[in-house]
């Protein structure tokens, strides 16, 4: 088995396990907490992870990019790392200093709570699994994420029992973030050798680091942005309806997802060597897995929804449902336009499509967001949403059309939309039967899934022999 089938199959098995333990913690949260505490947890981190995104300073992205460019040579791979590394100290450092002094001089109302998401910054220091996705080693990341996910699992039933526990809730979610990253140390020590760096070996990275910044910050005022904007333009619960109902999109999408993720270095690692041929084969291939499972993830969810949150979140959270209809729209452009940049414009370092994109869906949002907010509460931040991954997908792909084949990949992924939508009308059908909602939920989900199943027959079949060819070479 090749190493990216290796990583994608630790990814996807770890995207499962985010997929079943929010299945578990999610319902008895939502129930302990209610939507005011899940709002002043959503809201509150949403503050503290503008500094965090400052704090890596798009180091994800570009020491990802970088460490898998010299992997083969040890000593570029330590002079690299220490000097990125480096960079990413001194501004978390910084940040923890600044974030002190906002809660001190801006009185935070939720003072308590905003203290303990402290510990999500500190473990921005010690955060480099930058540099294992780079060298293409997510078992062990896999591994130490799996654990840690578990152990938070446990405690939070063992000691998050009512609603004043929720500064319990949020240093056991913010304790295991810091402790995952620092689980990491023991590994990087047996991959790189001490070398002695300068600060040209440090500042020749700051640019590039600073250019991969901007759509990461950009990003973030249409992902965070809108619950902090819920908050001050609507009310705390709003932002509790919004964050659950985009837990639940983020739980199939991780999955969709995860193949971007790995990748993003082996694509990085085939520029290096020239090999474009393979680099257009794999994307071509990457975007039409991607929508095949995009497009039933997107109707399914619009089909269960009223059914599915009463009785996953409770009744307190049943406009998480209508919510749910609106955002279960964008996991079709995100899981385009994440294949688009995860496999071709960050390793082929076309950050200027990447930036440009970006910083348009972000203006598209808040604007949005700014009108429609005071009104229309978590249901504006919805369509702001759509509007923006939209804008994001179409700007990527057009911009691109002349290097990938992006008629083609249409033409390859139509066929899925029109399977997905038979399947959402027979599922959805299913939904008159006046029977118990579990029930209804089990049968829209086992016919849903057998229809789908048995209309792309031919192209599963294709999957399977494609991975038979793999194994054999």
């Amino acid at each position: 088995m090749t190493n990216i089938k290796k990583n994608f199959i630790y990814n996807v098995l770890y995207q499962i396990l985010i997929l079943i333990l929010p299945l578990i913690t999610v319902p008895y949260v939502s129930r302990v907490l209610g939507a005011k505490g899940i709002g002043i947890y959503s809201y509150t981190y949403a503050i503290v992870y503008y500094f965090m995104l400052i704090a890596m300073l798009g180091i994800n992205n570009y020491g990802n990019r970088t460490i898998a460019k010299v992997r083969e040579n040890k000593e570029l791979l330590s002079k690299n790392f220490l000097s990125i590394y480096t960079i990413q100290l001194i501004m978390s450092i910084s940040m923890i200093i600044l974030y002190f002094a906002y809660l001190v001089l801006f009185n935070h109302k939720y003072m308590d709570i905003a203290m303990i998401q402290i510990i999500y910054l500190i473990s921005c220091m010690f955060d480099i699994n930058w540099f294992f996705f780079g060298l293409e080693k997510f078992k062990i990341t896999v591994t130490r994420s799996t654990i840690l996910k578990l152990l938070s699992l446990i405690l939070i039933f063992i000691f998050v029992k009512t609603k004043n526990d929720l500064w319990l809730y949020t240093l056991i979610m913010a304790g295991s973030a810091l402790l995952s990253q620092l689980l990491l140390i023991p590994f990087l020590l047996k991959e790189i050798n001490y070398i002695r760096i300068n600060k040209n070996d440090i500042k020749k990275h700051i640019k590039p680091c600073l250019i991969l910044f901007i759509p990461v910050i950009a990003v973030s005022l249409y992902k965070v942005m809108d619950k902090i904007m819920i908050g001050v333009l609507s009310n705390i619960s709003e932002v509790g309806y919004y964050e659950q109902a985009e837990k639940i999109i983020n739980i199939p999408l991780g999955i969709v997802t995860a193949l971007g993720t790995v990748l993003s270095p082996r694509i990085s690692n085939l520029i290096s060597k020239g090999k474009n041929s393979e680099i257009i084969n794999y994307i071509e291939k990457s975007i039409t897995f991607m929508m095949f499972l995009a497009f039933p993830i997107c109707f399914g969810l619009i089909a269960i929804s009223s059914d599915f949150i009463p009785i996953f979140l409770g009744n307190d959270f049943i406009k998480s449902s209508t919510l749910i209809y609106y955002l279960a729209v964008t996991i079709l452009s995100i899981s385009f336009a994440n294949t688009i940049r995860t496999a071709y414009l960050i390793p082929k370092e076309k950050d200027k499509i990447f930036i440009i994109s970006i910083i348009g869906g972000a203006i598209i949002n808040l604007t949005i967001n700014a009108i429609l907010i005071p009104n229309f509460a978590s249901i504006g931040a919805c369509i702001g949403t759509i509007f923006a991954e939209f804008f994001v997908m179409m700007y990527q792909a057009l911009k691109v059309r002349n290097d990938l084949k992006i008629k083609k990949y249409l033409i390859n992924i139509f066929p899925f939309f029109i399977k997905s939508l038979i399947m959402f009308i027979i599922v959805f059908v299913i939904k008159i039967f006046s029977i118990s909602a579990p029930t209804k939920l089990i049968l829209q989900f086992i016919f849903g899934l057998f229809i789908y199943g048995i209309l792309n027959v031919s192209y599963i079949k294709e999957l399977l022999n494609l991975n038979k060819r793999g194994e054999k070479k």
